[in-house]
């Protein structure tokens, strides 16, 4: 694919097709001006199978507000709509529509206002994460680019921090590029690092963000050595001499215990003698945790008590939690200290994270909420025949409150002109479900935060964009505020998101209009 055919693919035709029929549609009605909102939400947190989360973390936005700004209607993009044909050869777009597209360059997205949760942040199901308001059409036409950039991103994100929970917090390394699905790996990457690793593969990307990229090297180095005559210390030896300061080696190529660590070992006392200290090895097959309490034993015996040991091989946080829970319980048996040996561990983590394997995609939806009818937001519903599909309509406001232990305990949706840090009682409805609420006073709430933050405001961007270390902080603290049961790897505790009364009134009240055909 050339450039040209490159720029077609992936700037403002990069959308389905439907958000263009849709667009004309509103544009021959003369609707396509009106402001509308449309809020961007998940509807459950990604289930592994055997697992499922308890919270997300949110990304993706920074690289969507770039394509926002870069993508236009060029006339290529024009040409292409223009030669496009229905089932009877009549042209689908008309030149008057497609005119007002080439009027809305070189800006195209200049009168979209967009409010969202910072990334970096912990967020929950059927909560607005980003909120869009502009004219009806260009927000209809961003629907899906949105949710192509911002739901891998956060599933990424969200994976990581699970696998850094299950790691206690160690070194952790993306390692996914070879196994992604093409150029997601580097969103993948990003997405990753703004997660919980601390370091990728991806060397361009690691550039590009500002960390330097890890890696070691594979068997196929060792493999050559022998199939020269020469051996796994052979190779070792010449890999220690290019990068004596940097030494990791991978020593599970013939026999790990019996091969790879001895000659390893012989390679770190060679190294110290000249005045260089190794890294560590890598440890890629077999099972891994008694692997690395016999690797800790070995290293140790040998004067190498804090060199790491880095595991890879289809980690995952199920695999690493299994791997942390058996060292505990075995390394005493070899009079080691299983903390000491599980503080030394690095993760090196690649498919079952660039992948999210066991759930590959993320159920977030683009639903529109609001519309702006005769200077007035008037709220809009779609009713499922699932009630917790059912959207929450009208302009709204996102609050999390704090217990007294200074954890979240609730994400509230509120109409607009609702604040609860005035309300003396605030009810908290379940969005669904009328026989589940609960009544809080403010005794035993320590504070009431607002969560969405305004990133654009006519097309002009407000806010100050995080560097990626301000999203990990972001991270941290908000993790770190959740509740352990809501942390926990299995059968984690449902985190509470719900309607204050108003918003479930206003609900209530359009879903019976509708049924009873009153709404329009």
């Amino acid at each position: 694919m050339d450039i040209e055919a490159r720029r077609l693919t992936e700037g403002i035709l990069y959308t389905d097709q439907y958000q263009f029929t849709m667009a004309q549609l509103y544009y021959r009605l003369g609707l396509h001006e009106k402001q509308a909102q449309f809020d961007h939400y998940f509807r459950s947190y990604p289930d592994y199978g055997l697992h499922k989360a308890g919270f997300c973390i949110n990304a993706g936005l920074e690289w969507l507000l770039d394509w926002m700004r870069e993508a236009r209607f060029e006339e290529d993009d024009l040409a292409f709509l223009r030669h496009q044909t229905g089932r009877t050869g009549k042209r689908l777009f008309d030149d008057g529509f497609l005119t007002w597209l080439q009027q809305t360059a070189p800006e195209t997205f200049q009168g979209i206002t967009l409010r969202a949760i910072p990334e970096g942040r912990v967020v929950h199901p059927n909560v607005p994460v980003t909120v869009i308001q502009g004219p009806l059409a260009i927000a209809q036409i961003l629907e899906t680019p949105l949710l192509n950039q911002l739901n891998y991103q956060i599933l990424i994100a969200t994976k990581a921090a699970r696998i850094r929970e299950s790691g206690r917090g160690r070194l952790l390394m993306e390692f996914g590029m070879r196994r992604a699905h093409d150029r997601a790996a580097n969103a993948g990457t990003r997405a990753a690092l703004i997660g919980g690793a601390d370091f990728s593969s991806n060397t361009g990307l690691s550039h590009v963000l500002g960390f330097p990229p890890k890696g070691t090297h594979a068997h196929s180095m060792v493999q050559v050595f022998m199939a020269m005559g020469f051996g796994e210390l052979d190779a070792f030896e010449a890999y220690a001499d290019v990068y004596p300061d940097e030494c990791l080696l991978l020593v599970d190529t013939i026999n790990t215990l019996e091969s790879g660590i001895p000659n390893a070992i012989k390679v770190f006392e060679r190294l110290r003698r000249q005045g260089h200290e190794p890294i560590g090895i890598r440890l890629d097959s077999g099972d891994l945790a008694y692997l690395s309490i016999r690797a800790a034993k070995m290293l140790n015996d040998a004067g190498f008590p804090d060199t790491s040991i880095v595991l890879s091989n289809d980690l995952d946080e199920l695999v690493i939690w299994q791997i942390v829970t058996q060292i505990s319980e075995e390394a005493p048996r070899y009079g080691l200290d299983a903390d000491h040996i599980i503080n030394r561990l690095v993760y090196g983590v690649g498919t079952r994270l660039i992948t999210s394997q066991g759930d590959s995609s993320l159920g977030g939806v683009y639903k529109l909420v609001a519309v702006d009818h005769e200077g007035k937001w008037v709220p809009a519903i779609k009713i499922s025949e699932t009630p917790s599909k059912t959207p929450n309509p009208g302009h709204k406001r996102l609050w999390r409150l704090y217990d007294q232990r200074g954890k979240a305990t609730a994400d509230l949706l509120s109409l607009d002109d609702e604040d609860p840090r005035q309300m003396k009682y605030i009810h908290l409805r379940h969005p669904s479900d009328h026989t589940k609420y609960r009544i809080l006073t403010h005794d035993k709430i320590t504070r009431i935060e607002p969560l969405l933050e305004d990133i654009l405001v006519d097309g002009k961007l407000v806010y100050d964009l995080p560097t990626v270390e301000d999203m990990r902080h972001r991270r941290e603290e908000d993790v770190e505020r959740l509740d352990p049961g809501v942390r926990r790897l299995m059968y984690p505790h449902l985190y509470h998101v719900s309607l204050t009364q108003k918003l479930w009134d206003l609900k209530e009240q359009l879903i019976l209009s509708v049924k009873g055909g009153e709404y329009s």
